[in-house]
């Protein structure tokens, strides 16, 4: 691989590749699925369903068109070209009118054939038709849960896609594909077929463990083969020389563990490619702390003189660009209608700890963050994570690269989440190995099952409350009977009222993702994924059926700001100064204020919000926080461990929000609540340090996950010593027990203008939740909820 002697920025190969990725129009490849159903087809019922899934899954290894492109290094794709994204009828079957739509949104649209959509039509829906997961679901869940989940009470994450949010640790690096089937064989052998009852459900398992081992070898070895292939047509010299080498490196690995810093990330991208093959239909498939598995090859080779750091670099290049070339496939029914989000959420964790507890920084972190700031490209996410041993070096180049303001990295506290791993039942070492996947959400790394099972509206269950139990939008009866609220003599009848309300959402959303939980582990397993993680093997369990060392659920809950700011107006205005009264209260947010704007502004001005270090409105944050922690943590789930709480929103306070009347902190009706745990927008009016001094009084260890958004001026952060004040904000944000904090470092007016012009702003990024995208590739609705979040002008 020769070197570009321009080490400031990318080399021509880079540029050329990177432009292609930023060009390339995402489209629908439906050979997945007509694999797949061919497959199912022929073959259902001949085998239990572990081996059922894992021989479709060579069969897609074996039939799926292999790509490799010009100038690539890191090869693989999970369709047969860059951005051609599967469908996976098999957890969610899109119809034709879906198909329909995708093409030819505005927003975010994947191009399909209508040879391809009749193909479809004709081959694949018609045979998975009361076979998905999503129908299974739907088809089973109570009509109580129904209701809540169509007035926007909760959302569920598995009617459209996988469990997942899922990170892996150094495992891969250690062991080839060869080495887990030799374990596989010993783990075979130990079966008690005489005393153990699941002995017969681990054998099939473990023999789909087997055979998904073959499968990523034999994916492999086809490019090995390709690239041979290429090679014997090929008129550069150079490039002859580097399809060879990727030939040796795919013979390699899977196979064996890698031997090269090269090696090990072609490694991790086979494993990549592998999992979201085999099932993943939306979601985060993570390598965790990537710096750190790769920093021992880079120093081994360095100093062998087999790699430079431009060559690392290099490499590291080209794998990011292999990410943001797998966007994340659409989703089916009134979601495809709307503009979701190409990112497939890889969330690259940079710096923090390892094992024993010492820094986790090296030279591949600075590299990552390097490439981050060049690459300026969709995905993979990054987020860099800063303990107390982190040195000021590090934070401070990770600063540089926030104040180009494409809302990556984030930030956070390993210092934090390790005590929340702790606290859920890890040990120090899985605690320490863990971080962040996704967005926010953490879990312990290669050894952990954390499934995110939706979104829970807590601004929708006070408006419930205030209405009896009925839905003032659809006017259903979707909650209990809790009391007119007219007839509440004081602040504590009412929020008990509201504790009701919640403790019964709550288990309602529980009973239901526990079976939703069962269906896949029963029909959908994912037994190459569950190579990967311990201690599945050891187990002979499967990651969705109690394979791993550690499993969790988590609830995340949207709009603390907002479910504050509300109770906080509730308690002040009705029952201590009696400006209004309840019947007056209930009167104008029923007409969403019309005729009410004196009262609307006297609430915006004169109650205590969230996120301006006042004790009042602090005070009742907590409260909802502890209470919503009450209501969630130690819940069982069906693996023997329970559910947690995440407060985690990402874009669903934008739809919560539509489902919502106009609420008591002068919120107007369809307009967002507040997103995860940042201040609802425009209220937090004494700067970012009074923000984090509220956000610090929550005990942030009993969560999974809290999100802070924060949104500067750019001039804010001009000059050198600006990034010392960034560093020093986040430094005092995670000593206050901080877990998260990200920034947009965009104007108001620089968002307008690129409303109004898009094609001058193509490349623009900001910060949604845990992920960035293009600005000009989001709804209007989330635009807008960008635009009004506070711009910071001061420390």
């Amino acid at each position: 691989m020769k070197t570009n002697k321009n080490t400031c920025g990318m080399n021509d190969r880079i540029k050329r590749l990177r432009k292609l990725s930023f060009e390339t129009t995402p489209s629908l490849s439906i050979e997945r699925a007509l694999i797949e159903t061919r497959f199912y087809k022929e073959n259902e019922g001949k085998y239990p369903i572990p081996i059922l899934r894992a021989l479709h899954f060579l069969e897609v290894c074996k039939q799926k068109t292999i790509y490799i492109g010009q100038d690539e290094l890191i090869v693989g794709e999970r369709g047969p070209r860059p951005k051609a994204v599967p469908t996976f009828p098999e957890l969610t079957c899109h119809s034709v009118e879906d198909l329909h739509i995708l093409n030819s949104r505005e927003l975010q649209r994947y191009t399909i054939s209508q040879e391809d959509i009749d193909t479809y039509a004709r081959e694949v829906i018609p045979y998975w038709k009361g076979r998905t997961q999503r129908e299974r679901i739907f088809n089973h869940v109570p009509q109580t849960w129904k209701n809540a989940y169509e007035a926007g009470i909760f959302t569920e994450f598995m009617e459209q896609r996988a469990p997942g949010h899922t990170s892996l640790d150094h495992k891969v690096y250690k062991y080839g594909l060869l080495d887990l089937k030799i374990r596989i064989a010993e783990e075979l052998k130990k079966l008690d077929f005489m005393n153990d009852p699941e002995a017969t459900d681990k054998q099939e398992e473990l023999t789909a463990m087997s055979i998904s081992c073959d499968a990523a070898i034999l994916f492999a070895q086809r490019h090995a083969d390709l690239a041979d292939e290429m090679a014997l047509t090929e008129k550069d010299p150079k490039r002859i020389s580097e399809l060879h080498q990727i030939a040796e490196i795919c013979r390699w690995v899977p196979a064996h563990a890698p031997r090269t810093y090269w090696e090990a990330i072609q490694m991790y991208w086979f494993v990549h490619l592998g999992t979201i093959t085999e099932l993943n239909g939306w979601d985060a498939m993570n390598p965790g702390h990537f710096d750190q598995h790769l920093a021992p090859f880079y120093d081994k080779e360095l100093k062998a003189g087999t790699l430079n750091r431009e060559e690392a670099k290099e490499l590291m290049s080209c794998f990011f660009i292999k990410v943001n070339n797998h966007t994340a496939p659409p989703k089916v029914g009134i979601t495809a209608k709307e503009s979701g989000t190409y990112n497939d959420f890889t969330n690259l964790n940079i710096g923090g700890v390892k094992a024993d507890g010492s820094d986790g920084v090296s030279e591949v972190s600075y590299i990552m963050l390097e490439v981050v700031e060049e690459l300026h490209l969709l995905q993979p996410g990054s987020s860099i994570h800063i303990s107390s041993r982190t040195p000021d070096r590090f934070l401070r180049a990770g600063c540089k690269v926030i104040r180009k303001g494409y809302g990556y990295p984030s930030i956070f506290n390993p210092d934090v989440y390790i005590q929340e791993l702790m606290r859920q039942g890890k040990s120090l070492q899985d605690a320490r190995e863990g971080g962040c996947s996704g967005c926010i959400e953490v879990g312990a790394f290669g050894k952990e099952a954390y499934v995110l099972t939706g979104y829970l509206n807590v601004p929708k269950i006070l408006e419930i409350t205030l209405h009896n139990g009925i839905d003032p939008l659809s006017e259903k009866m979707i909650g209990l009977s809790t009391g007119d609220p007219n007839t509440f003599k004081s602040y504590d009848e009412l929020y008990q009222a509201f504790l009701k309300q919640l403790h019964y959402f709550v288990e309602m959303k529980i009973r239901v993702s526990n079976y939703i939980d069962r269906m896949f582990a029963k029909y959908a397993p994912a037994p190459f994924l569950s190579l990967f993680i311990d201690d599945c093997i050891a187990k002979g369990k499967d990651y969705y059926n109690g394979g791993p060392r550690y499993n969790t659920n988590y609830i995340q809950c949207t709009g603390l700001g907002t479910i504050t700011d509300s109770l906080s107006a509730i308690k002040k205005h009705l029952f201590e100064d009696k400006t209004f009264t309840m019947a007056e209260l209930l009167t104008a947010i029923d007409s969403n204020f019309e005729q009410a704007e004196m009262m609307r502004q006297t609430i915006l001005n004169r109650t205590p919000f969230f996120g301006n270090d006042d004790d009042y409105a602090d005070s009742i944050a907590i409260q909802v926080y502890d209470d919503l922690y009450e209501a969630i943590e130690g819940r069982p789930n069906t693996k023997g461990e329970c559910f947690h709480l995440n407060m985690l929103s990402t874009t669903c306070h934008v739809y919560f929000g539509k489902v919502m009347g106009a609420s008591p902190n002068g919120r107007l009706a369809g307009k967002a609540i507040s997103d995860g745990t940042s201040p609802s927008h425009g209220i937090d009016r004494h700067g970012p340090s009074a923000v984090i001094k509220s956000l610090g009084k929550l005990d942030q260890i009993k969560s999974g996950g809290t999100l802070l958004n924060q949104r500067f001026m750019p001039s804010l952060l001009k000059r050198e010593e600006d990034l010392s004040n960034l560093s020093t904000l986040i430094r005092s944000y995670f000593a206050l027990g901080g877990h998260h904090i990200q920034f947009n470092i965009v104007d108001t007016e620089t968002l307008r203008h690129a409303q109004k012009h898009p094609e001058e702003y193509r490349d623009l990024l900001v910060r949604v939740a845990g992920y960035s995208d293009y600005f000009n590739d989001m709804h209007v609705d989330l635009q807008e909820d960008i635009i009004f979040r506070t711009e910071q002008v001061r420390f």
